[in-house]
């Protein structure tokens, strides 16, 4: 069985990985680098012994023993050493009050309160009872099972309950915006039965017993380089131009040629499937259609006035809202502070500012990337539930993050599901073609 994999993510790689031995398996990746957003730099910094180079990661950083268990059996199969990592969040509002900025952290008391004027603040404080009230309504939710309201959008749900624009604007919109990379008027819409369920499976709904993080020891594209290095026919740089689909093969056009194979599985953002794509069914252009992306724009620095003024209030994530402007109030801009979240060698901050609103002093830059990411609106989570029809239709495979809530988890399951479908689907022929030999014979 000749399979083409048309996308080296997560997905991809995991259906490679599941394939492997069994189907003579074709890694298509357009880009220069294997792995999506598993992205592993390079950087070079000085340290009391001299320069040091490490590996800094730029896309996927951090994994939990909770919701990631696939995630931790395929490390463990691959002997990927992992360490703990640390997911505390901050918030810089720059006109929250009249006497300037807003800057608080979760990590405890003393960083929530790194402002000591906020004990004295009735809007902050309000901010705090608010976001109690919503962790305790939120697992009401959680727990109920299929709550007809749970389908509202978000926002209908906070005017519902009266939650405070403070509450909305400081804490749940920035913390969510950050998960999903979304701008904050998107997530507004954002169904609240996707947002409750992942908070909640998350640990995120409560003060206490929150799961452990992890992180890849030496960087994410070591998991990246194990999976690679046991496909035999794996290509970068290679684009997929066109797949056109018949009922004999599949044809997969690059600048190469095209190549014959049994199945495709297209490990692509949705749209650009519909971009390679050939004779696409009208069910493909209205599931793959309804999943809309957002592209942001990733900096690696070491230019640490991004972060908060107040150090106490510095966190591994860090939100900052933008300072105004039209169109500007809704973009996610997050500050990662890489030393924070993985073991690095050196004392300098290195941060990766996932869309600054501010501008990053140039010296300090050390690369920059985009990545785009899906926006789970009503949408894009009803066309979800008609994903498994597309499965198989005219030799085509559909895997992706996109498919779940967008994180490794779900491209990781996305990818294994479709790999072991495969593979059952040969056997079954295979098991089939060997009765219809015998009862002949017979």
């Amino acid at each position: 069985m000749k399979v083409a994999i048309v996308g080296s993510g997560i997905s991809g790689l995991a259906a490679a990985h599941a394939l492997a031995r069994d189907a003579d398996v074709t890694l298509f990746e357009a880009g220069s680098w294997f792995g999506g957003h598993t992205h592993t730099v390079d950087v070079t910094l000085p340290t009391p012994h001299g320069p040091v180079t490490h590996g800094v990661d730029t896309g996927f950083l951090v994994f939990n023993e909770r919701t990631y268990p696939q995630l931790i059996e395929l490390f463990a199969g691959l002997g990927v050493a992992t360490v703990k990592s640390e997911m505390s969040f901050s918030v810089q509002v720059p006109r929250a009050f009249r006497g300037g900025p807003l800057e608080w952290s979760g990590s405890s008391l003393d960083t929530v309160f790194a402002q000591r004027a906020n004990l004295g603040r009735p809007r902050f404080l309000r901010m705090l009872r608010d976001l109690l009230r919503f962790n305790r309504l939120a697992t009401l939710y959680a727990q109920s099972g299929e709550d007809p309201r749970m389908l509202q959008p978000l926002d209908d749900f906070l005017r519902e309950h009266r939650f405070s624009s403070e509450f909305r604007d400081w804490y749940l919109l920035p913390m969510i915006a950050c998960i999903w990379s979304c701008p904050t008027d998107q997530m507004l819409r954002f169904p609240v039965a996707t947002l409750v369920r992942f908070c909640h499976n998350h640990g995120l709904l409560q003060v206490t017993d929150r799961p452990q993080w992890w992180t890849v020891a030496g960087g994410a594209r070591n998991y990246v380089d194990k999976i690679v290095s046991r496909l035999h026919d794996k290509r970068l740089n290679t684009p997929v131009r066109r797949v056109v689909r018949t009922a004999a093969g599949v044809g997969v056009t690059s600048d190469s040629g095209t190549e014959r194979f049994d199945h495709v599985v297209m490990a692509t953002h949705p749209d650009q499937a519909l971009a390679i794509l050939t004779d696409i069914s009208p069910l493909e252009r209205e599931v793959l259609g309804a999943i809309r992306y957002q592209r942001n724009r990733a900096v690696l620095h070491t230019d640490t006035s991004a972060l908060p003024r107040n150090r106490k209030a510095w966190a591994a994530w860090n939100y900052e809202s933008a300072p105004g402007g039209a169109g500007e109030e809704t973009r996610v801009c997050l500050h990662y502070w890489l030393n924070r979240l993985q073991p690095l060698p050196w004392e300098q901050p290195v941060l990766v500012s996932l869309n600054p609103v501010r501008p990053i002093a140039r010296h300090q830059i050390m690369g920059e990337y985009d990545y785009d990411h899906p926006v789970f609106d009503r949408a894009a989570v009803d066309a979800q539930a008609e994903i498994a029809q597309l499965q198989g239709q005219r030799r085509t495979w559909f895997c992706g993050a996109w498919t779940g809530y967008g994180f490794h988890e779900d491209g990781l399951k996305s990818g294994q599901r479709v790999g072991r479908t495969l593979i059952n689907h040969a056997q079954a022929r295979r098991e089939s073609g060997a009765a219809a030999m015998l009862e002949a014979v017979a």
